[in-house]
């Protein structure tokens, strides 16, 4: 009770200031303030629900985790006459991130879904303070919720009655990526990674057993490479960039699959001065990363998100079935031979289909992974054992 009442002073004092200041205020500096999507509400089983949706450090234009998710919640809004707002915190912390919580909640929003690692301190405080609002959390692992409470049950971390988490099977699109851009004719591969986190790795080792699969499918095990390396940060400099020049200029590389939040940046720098290829990772990235050069994303290695947000959705507002998901950490992968119903896949729209790889190609790939003809490893701890050449580089910083 404590913290709705101090929530709801938040919102009141956010508002006062707002409108204070003036319109312009109000829309460029006000940054927990809310967006409308639809003024009309759905009421399932007696009880009426409202959405929102909360940035973590970028915004809904960053053409990754926040817009994607951002346009799955307002399309499912308004296809069900849902209020629907979104809100972006002050700044890129955990304060920030709580108190856009704080006056969603405040301002009536019962279903509060949040996109990305960086909301685990927000669960752990507000879960608990708001038990009767539902919170949807995408690519949320136990390790980003428990922060530092490691030795205490998991119950005790955060509130796993109003709670489901999602997180990603990333081995499976980095698969596909690295089969597709066998396929599709490159040979000379890289694999440029963030920080080796987990997840981080899941998708670099994923990525070398699929460029292995179809060289040896191929019979041209002995003629691909792929070099492998971290960045040891997310997001690109001057060192990487500088690394990225080598492997495209002076090695050779073709195609490297940039795989840890803005780090893409250094590839894609590299690779314009040579006309060389990009793989993107998580959404559809060819908007910002052929911004550096027209057909520079030969595909992305996609976690779908917006079909999370559809399942999740309706099974709180239409379907009345929260009860099977909720208190779940789910590791989400393939359930379907249509890929675009997956929780990875490729994008079907971007990706660039070629006489040695088209559509059909990648539906039957799909296929024989759904079936289980397929598997791929998910470990992370030692490098696949391959047929074809892997330079693991190990941090580039």
């Amino acid at each position: 009770m404590k913290k709705k009442l101090m929530a709801a002073v938040l919102a009141g004092a956010m508002l006062l200031s707002a409108t204070a200041c003036g319109a312009k205020e109000t829309a460029t500096e006000a940054e927990t303030s809310s967006v409308v999507q639809n003024e009309t509400e759905t009421t399932t089983s007696g009880e009426t629900y409202r959405i929102a949706m909360v940035t973590d450090s970028g915004d809904i234009t960053d053409q990754s985790f926040n817009q994607t998710t951002y346009e799955a919640c307002k399309a499912f809004a308004e296809e069900n006459g849902v209020d629907f707002n979104y809100y972006k915190p002050g700044g890129d912390s955990d304060a920030d991130r709580i108190a856009a919580v704080d006056q969603a909640c405040a301002e009536g929003y019962n279903i509060i879904v949040l996109p990305g690692y960086l909301f685990g301190a927000t669960l752990r405080e507000e879960s608990p303070a708001y038990p009767d609002v539902k919170f949807v959390a995408l690519d949320m692992s136990e390790a980003d919720l428990r922060g530092d409470q490691t030795d205490v049950d998991l119950s005790e971390v955060y509130n796993v009655e109003n709670t489901y988490c999602a997180i990603y099977q990333e081995e499976l699109p980095g698969y596909m990526a690295g089969y597709a851009a066998v396929k599709m004719g490159y040979k000379h591969l890289g694999f440029l990674g963030g920080m080796s986190v987990p997840a981080v790795i899941r998708y670099g080792f994923g990525y070398v057993q699929g460029a292995n699969a179809a060289a040896v499918e191929m019979g041209i095990e002995d003629e691909v490479t792929i070099e492998y390396a971290y960045g040891g940060q997310f997001y690109g400099d001057a060192d990487i960039t500088a690394a990225m020049d080598t492997w495209y200029s002076t090695n050779g590389v073709e195609v490297v699959f940039a795989c840890g939040g803005g780090i893409y940046t250094s590839a894609a720098e590299a690779a314009a001065k040579v006309g060389g290829k990009l793989i993107g990772v998580d959404s559809d990235q060819v908007p910002v990363i052929d911004a550096y050069g027209e057909g520079m994303t030969i595909t992305s290695a996609m976690k779908g998100l917006a079909p999370t947000v559809n399942t999740l959705l309706s099974a709180i507002v239409l379907e009345g079935t929260w009860d099977q998901y909720v208190g779940k950490i789910d590791n989400l992968g393939l359930v379907s031979e249509n890929p675009e119903d997956n929780y990875v896949q490729l994008p079907l729209e971007s990706t660039q289909w070629c006489d040695t790889f088209t559509e059909d190609d990648y539906r039957a790939l799909v296929a024989s992974m759904v079936a289980g003809d397929i598997t791929v490893d998910n470990n992370t701890e030692t490098m696949p054992e391959t047929a074809i050449t892997v330079n693991d580089l190990g941090n580039i910083k």
